[in-house]
């Protein structure tokens, strides 16, 4: 018996290791990103839910299951306060999740700011991983069959940061540059806000900032008066904003998943009553990377 379990075991184990082989990784650089091309070739650290040490920031995509892809695409940010990736909870599964929504998902992998030792400035290493991610996503358009007015990005927390530092400011390409990518737009048609960090929101939102998706709790320390001052700044621009406040949940509830709050759990079908609503999970004319 134990040895049928364990075979059992070992074809479940290469089940899942060949399912996270079919995910392909395209690195944001093809030389490595800027300032950081002699650390390209460092090896990532990942164990239990996190990863960290990147200096080659990349996009691991997630298609949805084979005729349901609607040419919806995400870039999904983990969170993890700059120090680390919680890649699994807020990269994985929420990528899972979009999958079943038809949405085709990028989850980045960017620098860390503040990891040991890192020499990293936030501010900028930030923007220019989240820029060239939705430029990325928008060079691959055709290939996975996007509409290139249809490219959202999501952010956890810190990864939250990551968006609001592109969202707001003019991402036209440099149509004078010599990598083709960096002609691209970088900044987002949508953008999901999970509990975000309080960095790169601005006094006032400009009148052609994507059209937001909030969500946090009301107990959370770290970030429930980020998400309610996007919400106020969202109003007085007029853009269109929707928000849930939960009265508890605390800080990275991630999916919901885990919580025992029945409305922590049920968050999730919050947004994809929202993507479906605003016109993102219905197939596109497009389709053809046009």
């Amino acid at each position: 018996m134990r040895i049928i379990l364990s075979l059992a075991a070992l074809v479940f184990l290469s089940a899942q290791l060949a399912a996270q082989l079919q995910h392909e990784v395209i690195p944001l650089w093809k030389n490595g990103a800027p300032g950081s091309e002699s650390r390209r070739n460092e090896k990532e650290e990942a164990k239990d839910y996190w990863v960290k040490n990147v200096h080659n920031p990349s996009l691991t995509v997630f298609t949805p299951a084979e005729g349901s892809a609607n040419g919806t695409a995400v870039v999904v940010c983990p969170g993890g306060g700059h120090r680390l990736l919680v890649y699994t909870a807020e990269g994985v599964e929420p990528a899972e999740f979009l999958n079943k929504l038809g949405v085709t998902v990028f989850v980045l992998k960017y620098r860390l700011a503040r990891e040991e030792n890192s020499t990293y400035s936030l501010d900028k290493v930030i923007r220019e991983d989240g820029l060239r991610a939705i430029r990325t996503v928008r060079s691959v358009a055709a290939q996975y069959k996007l509409d290139t007015n249809r490219i959202g990005i999501m952010g956890f927390s810190a990864g939250g940061e990551v968006v609001t530092s592109i969202a707001y400011a003019p991402g036209n390409g440099d149509m004078n540059a010599k990598d083709p990518v960096d002609k691209l737009n970088g900044k987002p048609d949508f953008q999901i806000l999970v509990y975000p960090g309080p960095l790169g929101i601005p006094e006032k939102v400009p009148d052609d900032a994507p059209p937001a998706f909030l969500i946090a709790a009301n107990d959370d320390p770290c970030c429930a008066m980020s998400t309610l001052n996007v919400l106020v700044r969202y109003r007085e621009a007029k853009r269109p904003v929707e928000a849930h406040l939960y009265v508890k949940g605390d800080h990275a509830f991630n999916m919901g998943n885990r919580s025992p709050l029945k409305s922590i759990q049920g968050w999730p079908q919050r947004l994809a009553e929202w993507l479906e609503d605003s016109g993102y999970l219905g197939q596109t004319t497009k389709g053809k990377g046009q």
